[in-house]
């Protein structure tokens, strides 16, 4: 006897053994169109988006199921988690992971037309440290391989829904938005010569991952297709060193849909505070007159209040609110300050000199990225001048290329000496027994030639050189505007003409010609080279982005019958190419001029 099915998804899967997908002989990896599977998706995200928008839940729940069982977004959901997550080597309980395409395949197609009924699987609990901290140590739980597609699957089916009702200044792990949209919130609403919010709550809530209730992220849900889904996730439960405990509370911070269902936790957020706007929809950003102004990412939030007992009133009434969720203020980090006394929020320091909002890194993310480099630079001794440039330049592009929208230039400058005085003590101990003018004229000189310095740091072998914080041109962030979202299809253009203003990629001169040219796409697959939202929100993200799309993405000159005889470079994912020579030869190249359509 088949065993009954737990939850609506599971019945439709259980009846219908194929879905929203072809009969028959399937195509193999390689062959995947994902350029059309992406339209599917997008095109499915923006109905949903749209009648969510419209107040029509009859038709979002049709939609959701629709998603649930589109193989296009079982086949996107797949390459996210084997392909494109950080943690895509990471196994769960089970030990599995995904590295060959027929076992990616395979999986999809299984996931696709099995009929057993879902089972959620305990995540394995691992340790990470946690940032500002040298010490202390924050839980990651990482489900199986299994359960992070299906969560992306998820993922895709409820996002939509809750895009169309987020509040307007909510930027943590949403597509399109980031730690950047926050900080010029800030600047726009406490910049000038006379602003009226001068006092600021800057609140932390306690291990909010941890604590948030189960049954109120369950009520939010509602009627969700897949909310049984989501309940067996969250009751799983968690092995670590072997030894299995279950969970009555919290979501583990290392699921692809944990995110998402926080946000949904807190949403409401600004309402409880008292914000107050003119105008709603894509242009909602102008707040009422004496309204507060809550800025929040994830489970950082700062308030912007007129007068010190404003902030306490709000304060009282956000803790309130909370409580019910099962969630509270990180009393030891919360607190009511004022714009001359200054606080930090997202790696960056907030406060006015003189009258005058100057936003820069502050000093504890300085002092740790000076104690990284401290910290690489020891273990590098023995190792020569080309181990030093590979495994420095990422975390200089990294960091500089997160705060390089905020008054950076004087920190950049301190840490580039830093960095110097590392590189020279470096250089004068591999080469104790040489003169000091020998390893300044072995290891410094005008490696860059677009710069007129002779003190860089380069190998004479390669001609790489160090980069410099310094070199990373200070650009002001374009906010992205009011409730707006890449799931709305009324705002199509306005996302595309977003990307294309994007600072470019730090994937070297040479590359950025093609880059362009190629619109940002892969000359294979057609595929966005780069990630096209949810970019980086930490500078060791950024570390992790640009190392990881400058070895996934190669330069190779080819005609357009696949062959590389001829000197025409295209920029193509190194999956791609070696796809292509394990098939034997090339496919056709895609246009170089063709037009990239959304972010």
């Amino acid at each position: 006897m088949a065993p009954e099915p737990k939850d609506k998804l599971d019945a439709a899967t259980a009846l219908a053994n194929v879905a929203n997908g072809p009969e028959g002989e399937l195509p193999g990896w390689g062959a995947v169109d994902w350029r059309a599977c992406e339209r599917r998706v997008r095109r499915l995200r923006q109905r949903i988006f749209t009648a969510s928008r419209e107040g029509d839940l009859a038709r979002v729940r049709s939609l959701q199921k629709l998603m649930l069982r589109s193989r296009a977004n079982t086949l996107l959901s797949v390459r996210r988690v084997s392909e494109r997550n950080a943690g895509r080597l990471t196994a769960g309980v089970d030990g599995e992971v995904l590295l060959t395409d027929r076992a990616k395949m395979a999986l999809a197609d299984r996931l696709q037309h099995g009929s057993e009924p879902f089972t959620a699987h305990p995540v394995r609990r691992v340790y990470i440290p946690k940032q500002g901290s040298s010490r202390k140590r924050r839980p990651l739980g990482i489900p199986v391989i299994v359960d992070r597609v299906q969560q992306a699957r998820v993922l895709n089916a409820l996002e939509p829904e809750w895009e169309a009702r987020f509040e307007p200044r909510s930027y943590g792990f949403r597509p399109g938005r980031g730690c950047h949209d926050a900080i010029e919130t800030i600047y726009n609403t406490a910049s000038g010569k006379c602003p009226k919010r001068l006092w600021v709550l800057d609140a932390d809530l306690a291990a909010a991952f941890d604590k948030i209730a189960h049954h109120h992220i369950l009520t939010m849900l509602g009627n969700f297709p897949a909310r049984g889904m989501v309940r067996q996730w969250l009751k799983a439960g968690v092995v670590e060193d072997g030894h299995f405990a279950p969970t009555e509370e919290g979501v583990p911070q290392g699921g692809v849909v944990s995110p998402v269902l926080l946000n949904v936790a807190l949403h409401g957020m600004e309402q409880a505070a008292g914000v107050r706007y003119l105008c709603s929809g894509s242009d909602a950003s102008r707040t009422a007159v004496g309204s507060p102004v809550l800025v929040r990412y994830a489970d950082d939030l700062v308030v912007l209040c007129h007068t010190r007992d404003e902030a306490e009133q709000v304060k009282a009434r956000l803790a309130d609110w909370l409580t019910p969720r099962g969630l509270a203020f990180n009393e030891g980090k919360t607190r009511i300050v004022t714009l001359d006394e200054g606080f930090d929020f997202l790696g960056f320091n907030v406060r006015r000199y003189r009258g005058k909002l100057l936003i820069k890194p502050s000093k504890a993310a300085a002092r740790r990225v000076r104690e990284r480099l401290s910290t690489e630079m020891r273990s590098l001794r023995g190792a020569n001048a080309s181990a030093v440039i590979a495994r420095l330049n990422p975390i200089i592009r990294g960091w500089s290329a997160y705060y390089r929208g905020a008054v950076s230039s004087e920190v950049f400058n301190a840490l580039d000496d830093h960095v110097w005085t590392l590189t020279y003590k470096w250089a004068v101990f591999t080469h104790s027994q040489k003169p000091k003018r020998w390893v300044i004229a072995r290891h410094y000189g005008l490696f860059n030639e677009s710069r007129r310095d002779r003190w860089v740091f380069g190998d004479r072998a390669s001609g790489a050189y160090l980069h410099r914080f310094a070199w990373t041109k200070i650009i002001r962030h374009q906010m992205v505007r009011g409730t707006a979202s890449p799931d709305d299809p009324a705002l199509a253009e306005y996302w595309a003409e977003r990307r294309a203003k994007m600072p470019p990629p730090a994937i070297g001169k040479t590359g950025l010609r093609p880059y362009k040219a190629q619109n940002g796409r892969c000359s294979h697959c057609g595929d966005w080279l780069l990630p096209a939202e949810n970019q980086p929100a930490t500078p060791h993200e950024w570390e992790s982005w640009l190392a990881t799309g400058r070895k996934t993405i190669i330069k190779i000159n080819m005609r357009k019958d696949g062959t590389s005889d001829e000197n025409e470079p295209r920029l193509i994912h190194a999956r791609c190419h070696h796809r292509q020579n394990e098939d034997g030869g090339g496919t056709g190249l895609l246009p170089t001029h063709e037009h990239s359509g959304l972010a």
